[in-house]
């Protein structure tokens, strides 16, 4: 028999806020373990939460980018249940009615446009974080520790229909929202982090049917390569249950990368389980039309309209534009230097520069765009230079370097490269006629037809100057000799 997949995501995103949900914690990643916390965020009795506004606008803002109804009136309500992270025994999430409700979002996949469903978008706090002592051959270690510092971060949960219909498709889907929320600023997307992770829930019926399998539930997939390894294991054992006659459970399961399968934790509760009901310490949550049209109003174009733009109006590439909309960071720093850049550096060069070699500089330093000390201003000296020939692509990779390890301005490193960097054209000119003439076989090559092997002159050039002269001065002339 044949078997239809059918998967839903419940994606949890750690909305971008100073502080947590109902206290003036801060959020920072990376703190030393329970240093973030107060009375409030660990529950002490008698303490009140009070609810963090700017996380309530981002969430109503993620509504309205998935074309969602905001509700007028929401409601916050306790989940009760115990683990070992949880501090206060409930989580203050939403249930019956949340802030947002049926809404999409637009795949494509193999040239088809696909749908998907967006049931609610609800705001909830986020547990701490269980740390699992590492075991080794001598010392077996039969516990956990705990760090609350994440305990009552603000979280939205997009949950979507049971709309996607393959792993690929859960992937792109996951892709897509991440990608949305990274550059409507709501989340800052570090997955390493656990900003966001997704739920998978899968259940698989035969082909035509309609009434949905048992679903099994896979908690806390926190990257897009493992949400589609664990959905395809998934697949695997549930199609090899079926086809033997066996049952599906309703259980939670957790994927273990190491084997590519998964694993039951426990049975899936049932919504009575968790004896929801409101929040007593919050008062209902009522939005105006007003707070809507001014969230409306303060968003950036769509993503498609930006990217519409980096690609038509800038010449970036697939790959530049993608990377700088998912990694808000970075489009903050691209679209800095875009408003200083008086000299007309072409917008493409300054994003290669920043997706390439600025970025590989940065992930060595442990920092991010927002943290570096080095400048937009500073990227923009350096590539006025190399657009006026004063230096040279190899020589200013190495100036980059140097002023970003030693925090300068790369001004100062080229005035004093300023000596070694060859641009006079006549000195140039004269260790081409020396290229040229060694290597006659590459110039006949070119004068029949193969303008390409007009590289490797440039490149024996480069060489012959020890990478000090300029490539596109080079090509010039070598172009105007040749009457190429």
């Amino acid at each position: 028999m044949e078997f239809e997949t059918v998967i839903g995501l419940e994606i949890h995103a750690q909305i971008n806020t100073k502080s947590k949900m109902f206290c003036s914690c801060p959020t920072d990643f990376g703190h030393t373990p329970n240093t973030n916390i107060c009375p409030i965020c660990l529950g002490y009795p008698g303490t009140l939460p009070t609810l963090n506004q700017k996380a309530i606008s981002y969430a109503i803002m993620a509504g309205l980018a998935l074309n969602c109804q905001i509700q007028k009136h929401s409601v916050m309500a306790r989940k009760n249940y115990f683990y070992p992270d949880l501090p206060k025994g409930y989580q203050i999430t939403q249930f019956e009615l949340p802030l947002v409700l049926n809404g999409f979002l637009e795949l494509n996949l193999n040239q088809q446009k696909n749908k998907i469903g967006i049931t609610r978008i609800h705001i909830e706090e986020d547990a701490g974080k269980l740390i699992h002592p590492e075991q080794t051959a001598f010392q077996q270690k039969n516990y956990s520790l705990v760090d609350l510092n994440r305990a009552s971060i603000p979280l939205i949960e997009i949950v979507s229909e049971p709309d996607l219909r393959s792993a690929e498709e859960a992937r792109m889907y996951m892709e897509k929202i991440h990608q949305l929320l990274v550059y409507l600023g709501i989340c800052k997307g570090n997955l390493e982090q656990g900003n966001l992770r997704a739920d998978a829930n899968i259940s698989l019926r035969p082909q035509g049917a309609t009434k949905l399998g048992t679903r099994t539930e896979i908690k806390n997939l926190n990257s897009f390569k493992i949400l589609e390894k664990a959905i395809l294991a998934e697949v695997a054992r549930q199609t090899e249950l079926l086809t033997t006659g066996q049952k599906i459970r309703h259980q939670t399961l957790r994927f273990d990368e190491a084997q590519q399968k998964t694993f039951a934790i426990r049975t899936k509760e049932a919504t009575h389980d968790y004896r929801y009901f409101p929040e007593p310490d919050l008062i209902h949550l009522n939005v105006t039309e007003t707070q809507i049209q001014t969230i409306k109003n303060e968003m950036p174009l769509s993503l498609e309209s930006k990217k519409e733009i980096y690609i038509q109006k800038y010449n970036l590439n697939e790959f530049e534009s993608d990377f700088l909309l998912t990694n808000f960071d970075a489009l903050q720093y691209f679209e800095k230097c875009l408003s200083l850049n008086t000299n007309h550096v072409p917008a493409r060069e300054i994003a290669k520069w920043i997706v390439q070699d600025l970025n590989a500089l940065i992930k060595e330093s442990k920092h991010n765009f927002s943290t570096t000390t080095f400048k937009q201003k500073h990227l923009l000296i350096l590539l006025d230079s190399l657009q006026q020939h004063k230096t040279t692509k190899n020589i200013a990779k190495t100036i980059l370097k140097d002023a970003f390890q030693n925090n300068v301005s790369p001004e100062t490193i080229l005035q004093k490269q300023d000596s070694n960097t060859i641009t006079d054209v006549q000195k140039i000119n004269e260790q081409i006629q020396i290229v040229l003439e060694q290597n006659q076989d590459v110039v006949t090559k070119i004068k029949n037809g193969k303008p390409k092997s007009i590289d490797f002159l440039i490149g024996q050039t480069m060489k012959a100057t020890k990478g000090q002269a300029s490539p596109d001065i080079i090509r010039k002339i070598i172009t105007e000799k040749l009457g190429l």
